[in-house]
């Protein structure tokens, strides 16, 4: 759709360009939420794409994300053989609901950004123990886990005029086995519940994080894979009925019990 309220495009090539940020400024990625209704406030675009970010960078240390990598190139990205949850990508790139149209536009980013409970990129890059790097309009970058990035349903500790650059992935990460469950009240509806395990090559360091049943993620950490017990009664001790997000999409009783339920499924996969 067009909106009315867009009275200047600026399209830097780097970032000193962009002066004079206000509140009705806003950074333009992929664009498939910013479009799709009207956004009253804004009067100014700011266009990233001709800054020319690489989407994917393999080092040593793991995979960098750009903000503006596209959804289809997380999709089509291979890695090194060692990248043992690579295939992960695809699992949750799939639990999306979109057209081939958003598939192509939409990125990493926007999605991290929009900070639903729902949003798949966050439970991808929140289980591979992500880091935000964040560029603030006036001072030094910082870096946040994406875990602690989103801080409840379309909130997030970006300030005014900041901007999400990356996120890193780390190698250590990118190798541990991965076991994902997803639930939706339909075939092809939001998540009610995105559900993710990794566990180390040794059988230590066991992680589960929890998305789309909450407000934000919420992970449980482990030496080892633990007993069936023992996760119920983390699970029970760190989000009590009350922690789960109820909408349109399940009751925070329905979350509850599917949350707990897909958890014990991926302990088992993963033991």
């Amino acid at each position: 759709m067009n909106i009315s309220t867009i009275v200047d495009v600026k399209r830097p090539t780097s970032l000193a360009e962009v002066q004079g940020w206000h509140d009705g400024c806003s950074w333009l990625a992929g664009g498939t939420w910013l479009f799709s209704e009207p956004q009253v406030a804004v009067n100014t675009l700011i266009d990233l794409e001709r800054l020319g970010w690489a989407p994917l960078t393999v080092t040593e240390a793991g995979l960098e994300i750009a903000a503006t990598c596209r959804i289809v190139e997380v999709h089509d990205f291979v890695g090194p053989p060692d990248w043992r949850a690579v295939p992960l990508f695809r699992h949750c790139i799939d639990a999306f609901l979109m057209s081939f149209k958003i598939w192509n536009a939409a990125t990493i980013g926007g999605n991290i950004c929009m900070s639903l409970p729902a949003g798949a990129m966050i439970s991808l890059t929140a289980a591979l123990e992500g880091v935000c790097t964040l560029w603030p309009r006036d001072g030094a970058p910082r870096t946040v886990p994406v875990a602690e990035f989103v801080t409840g349903n379309h909130a997030n500790v970006l300030q005014p005029g900041e901007l999400l650059r990356s996120i890193h992935l780390p190698a250590a990460a990118l190798a541990k086995r991965t076991a994902m469950r997803q639930v939706s009240l339909t075939k092809f509806g939001r998540s009610a519940a995105l559900i993710i395990g990794t566990l180390g090559q040794d059988g230590t360091d066991f992680l589960l994080t929890v998305t789309a049943a909450t407000p934000r993620p919420v992970q449980l950490r482990f030496p080892a894979c633990p007993s069936a017990d023992d996760l119920r009664a983390a699970l029970d001790a760190r989000l009590p009925p009350e922690a789960y997000f109820a909408d349109v999409h399940g009751s925070a009783p329905y979350k509850r019990h599917v949350t707990q339920y897909l958890a014990e499924q991926i302990r088992t996969e993963l033991a």
